[in-house]
Parts: C-alpha cells; structure tokens; sequence
C-alpha cells in the first residue's frame, strides 16, 4: 500500500460510502452546493475556491478515492463524465476553450480524495500548465 492510499479513505466503490468525506456528503445532500448537473451517476458543482472566472467539478456518485483506483470497470463512467465535462463546459461559457484537471494523488496535489475533475476557464487564456523545469 503507498503513502496515498493510507492516507486517503476507504477504497470503495459505493455510492457516498465515505461518512467523512466532503463530496461523499454532498452526494447525499448533507452539504450544500451550486449544482450545475446531476444525473444517476455524477454530480456537477461549482468550486468554493474558484481558480477561474469558471470553475466547477464532476464528481461521480460513487466513492471512488482517485484515478489510481479505477481499472476498467469504472472506464464507462470515466468516459461519461468526460463527454459530460465538454457539454457542461460550453454550457458555463466555455465555448473558447476550458482546462481539465483531474489531481490524482498527494504528488498530484490531489486535496479531496473522492475522484472529482476541475473544469476551468473564463474570458483570458489561463496561460502555461506548468512551469518547465530545467
């Protein structure tokens, strides 16, 4: 087991599992949100520490600790949440282009560990991803 996965919640793949988890709770209405989207598999919300003049996450439903944990199964909902992303994007504004981040991991700045994808943008270019390094 690494580091992340003794850090971070249970490995389980159940709808709002996690009974300490933030996104677990706002799954199941314990917290409230700005909802964009929900549907029987996800949920869309904007962030409470917007980076951008738009800047909302996709969370799927189910407790899913990071991208390291899924496999294939979870590949149809990963692709959903995906083609979603783009839809909800040019619905927010975002016809010009967004960013998708998906943190994954303590060494990927990942905060929340529930799966969850950024989605941002806004009227000026968001600039370079990361610094180079040399």
């Amino acid at each position: 087991m690494t580091t992340d996965q003794a850090n971070a919640s249970p490995a389980v793949d159940s709808p709002a599992a996690d009974p300490d988890c933030i996104f677990c709770r706002i799954v199941r209405d314990d917290l409230p949100s700005r909802r964009v989207f929900e549907d029987d598999d996800m949920i869309a919300f904007h962030d409470i520490r917007p980076i951008a003049a738009v800047h909302f996450l996709i969370i799927p439903r189910l407790h899913v600790v990071s991208l390291a944990h899924c496999g294939e199964a979870h590949a149809p909902l990963l692709g959903r949440m995906l083609s979603k992303a783009s839809t909800l994007a040019r619905e927010q504004g975002l016809a010009d282009g967004f960013r998708t981040i998906i943190n994954t991991g303590r060494g990927g700045g990942q905060e929340v560990y529930h799966l969850h994808i950024h989605i941002v943008g806004g009227p000026r270019p968001l600039g370079a991803m990361l610094p180079r390094e040399v």
